[in-house]
């Protein structure tokens, strides 16, 4: 499995993959899933990938021989939108080719893309692009997107993640985000791919493989979980007598009762079956 997490933000974009590809328990492989594309000072994009690793690995080299769609491909858009077009043409290529021996596989065709950059003269973007080669666009009120083991790392993102969101805060929630997967799903693992890439510079300035020595990765590892746990001691037990009103948890719900409780009555009813000599009168009756 994987995750990864893009950002689109006011001053840039963040990027976050791990490395880690499993096929069962004892089929663990290492793959980078962010590719990087760069021309001179005129385009900047990345692409990040989750699913069958053969399909989008399939995609990427279209996308790297510079195959065109309609006179089109990376190197030569005028636009990010029409970039994550050619990319989508690019799935649906490797769907035509690939997706009647894959079903006869029994394999679904599994490919979701994050991908983002910046063209020349207009500002940073950032997509979401399926397995049908359809994509949404990153919103200054929806401004991340996940994919992979997406839920373990999301929460931290709901509560920090705004569009106004510097990028240093933003790479430090993406690195917890991370973190908390890592920990909860044995699927997702190191190395990670980070890439924080600054509005209208068009170059991967700042741009790091992390492992498990990576200094800063292991101070947040460490402090996140000893935070975690000092929040929570902090926040107070529930009160059932009432006696603290601010902490009390017996206060009834306003819109529905609690829950009723079914007992067992001492004397069981007693079934009467009528005889079969009984029903069949009664249905000559009829």
């Amino acid at each position: 499995m994987t995750y990864c997490v893009g950002l689109c933000l006011k001053d840039g974009l963040v990027f976050l993959s791990d490395t880690r590809t499993n096929a069962g328990v004892d089929q663990i492989g290492t793959f980078r899933k962010m590719s990087l594309f760069q021309k001179d000072k005129d385009r900047f994009f990345t692409l990040m990938s989750a699913g069958n690793l053969a399909i989008t690995q399939a995609v990427k080299e279209i996308l790297l021989q510079g195959q065109l769609f309609n006179g089109k491909n990376l190197w030569n858009v005028e636009s990010t939108h029409d970039a994550a077009v050619v990319i989508g043409d690019a799935i649906k290529q490797v769907y035509d080719r690939d997706h009647q021996a894959l079903e006869k596989a029994g394999i679904d065709f599994n490919c979701n893309l994050i991908f983002g950059g910046q063209i020349k003269g207009e500002r940073p973007r950032l997509f979401n692009i399926y397995s049908a080669g359809n994509f949404i666009e990153a919103t200054p009120e929806t401004c991340y997107f996940q994919i992979g083991e997406s839920k373990y790392g999301k929460p931290i993102l709901d509560r920090v993640i705004a569009f106004d969101t510097p990028l240093n805060l933003a790479t430090k929630c993406a690195l917890i985000s991370m973190d908390s997967t890592l920990n909860s799903n044995i699927s997702v693992g190191l190395p990670l791919d980070l890439l924080v890439y600054e509005k209208n510079s068009l170059q991967a300035s700042k741009l790091v493989t992390m492992d498990e020595s990576n200094p800063y990765f292991k101070m947040i590892h460490q402090l996140w979980g000893e935070k975690l746990r000092t929040a929570f001691n902090s926040i107070a037990e529930p009160s059932w007598s009432g006696a603290t009103p601010s902490r009390s948890i017996a206060l009834p719900a306003k819109k529905m009762s609690a829950v009723p409780i079914h007992r067992s009555s001492k004397v069981p009813k007693k079934i009467v079956k009528a005889s079969p000599k009984k029903a069949v009168s009664a249905k000559a009756k009829r």
